[in-house]
């Protein structure tokens, strides 16, 4: 007897997507280049990630980079989004001009520790200053990977190259330096930690002003031996974390139950909040002076230390600081930005 029957095609499932309705692979880039297991690429993936969960449209990110194997990494995330790749340690003066011409835009900042803490400091340092809303990356290996790995200016005093030779120069601490000179939420994380990184970047994105990230990326080709302090053997040996750290954006409900002195409830520019679960540390990332304490001290007793490092979520920023209008610079019409003759008159009547 001959059987027959039908093959039925089982539905395919739904595509996970986020509020805005698109999926995580709506945010990915081209393949990376970059050796395998540099901890860029962890970064670049958690980029990805807090990206879709945050529900950011890739239109409205303008992505700024300068040189070296961390400006490369924007290429990796968002091709959906604007990009532009400047010169070495210029990044910062880019990124000021795109966000004065149009103030909608969600500015990301990809740099390494020789684009920003060597070559680039300057710009850095005046970026700072003015807060400007951005979300300022720096993927911080302590070697100048492009040019075949000498120390960086971020290198810790004592650590050794693959060669044996040892840093004899003390490390410039780039999240002291934000501190001291003006960003109002300021970070440090492990390329090796995605959970605390893509917490930290959630929350980066919904501040309203300079949000600078210090995440120690390793080196796999040049700083990831015994000896460095780069490496991911060293990471994940010495972290101190300050906090069991997550984010609760503002388009979700607030759901958490804490006894009393075990969390700090951090009040963002735009109503959100960052939830900071005590370990053991009563810590509070709003108090500036008791943030360049804990690095110093976390730098003499040569810890790593991860999570929030401060936060000010009621200074002004550049923006506001100007009065721009609510439009975009770029997109107002010649008569509204071009002075009429006679208030130029009047301007150099007043310098006679």
């Amino acid at each position: 007897m001959e059987k027959t029957g039908t093959i039925v095609e089982e539905p395919a499932s739904p595509k996970k997507v986020n509020r805005i309705g698109l999926t995580q692979a709506d945010y990915k880039g081209k393949p990376s280049t970059l050796c395998k297991g540099c901890g860029h690429d962890s970064i670049s993936s958690q980029l990805i990630k807090a990206f879709y969960e945050y529900g950011v449209e890739p239109y409205r990110v303008a992505k700024l980079s300068g040189i070296g194997c961390s400006s490369k990494t924007p290429a990796y995330f968002l091709n959906r989004s604007h990009g532009f790749n400047a010169v070495h340690g210029r990044m910062p003066s880019i990124a000021t001009g795109s966000v004065l011409a149009n103030r909608n835009l969600v500015a990301v900042g990809v740099s390494g520790d020789g684009d920003t803490a060597s070559i680039g400091i300057g710009q850095f340092v005046h970026l700072l200053r003015r807060n400007l809303p951005i979300v300022y990356i720096v993927e911080n290996n302590g070697v100048y990977g492009l040019t075949k790995g000498q120390f960086s200016a971020t290198a810790d005093l004592g650590s050794k190259l693959k060669t044996g030779v040892v840093n004899d120069l003390p490390a410039i601490d780039l999240c002291a330096l934000a501190i001291e000179l003006g960003a109002t939420y300021v970070a440090r994380s492990f390329a090796g930690d995605p959970k605390q990184v893509v917490a930290l970047l959630k929350g980066a994105f919904a501040h309203n002003g300079t949000a600078v990230l210090d995440i120690i990326s390793p080196c796999v080709t040049f700083n990831n031996h015994e000896g460095s302090t780069k490496s991911y053997t060293w990471g994940k040996e010495n972290e101190e974390m300050l906090h069991d750290l997550d984010f609760i954006p503002f388009f979700e409900p607030i759901e958490v139950e804490y006894e009393e002195g075990q969390t700090t409830d951090v009040e963002l520019h735009d109503g959100s909040h960052i939830l900071l679960r005590k370990l053991n540390r009563d810590y509070d990332p709003r108090n500036r002076k008791l943030a360049i304490e804990l690095l110093m001290e976390a730098r003499e007793k040569q810890q790593f230390l991860t999570g929030l490092v401060f936060v000010d979520p009621e200074e002004k920023n550049f923006i506001d600081l100007l009065n721009l209008v609510d439009e975009p610079l770029a997109t107002l019409p010649l008569e509204r930005v071009r002075p009429k003759k006679a208030a130029l008159d009047a301007i150099m009547e007043s310098l006679k």
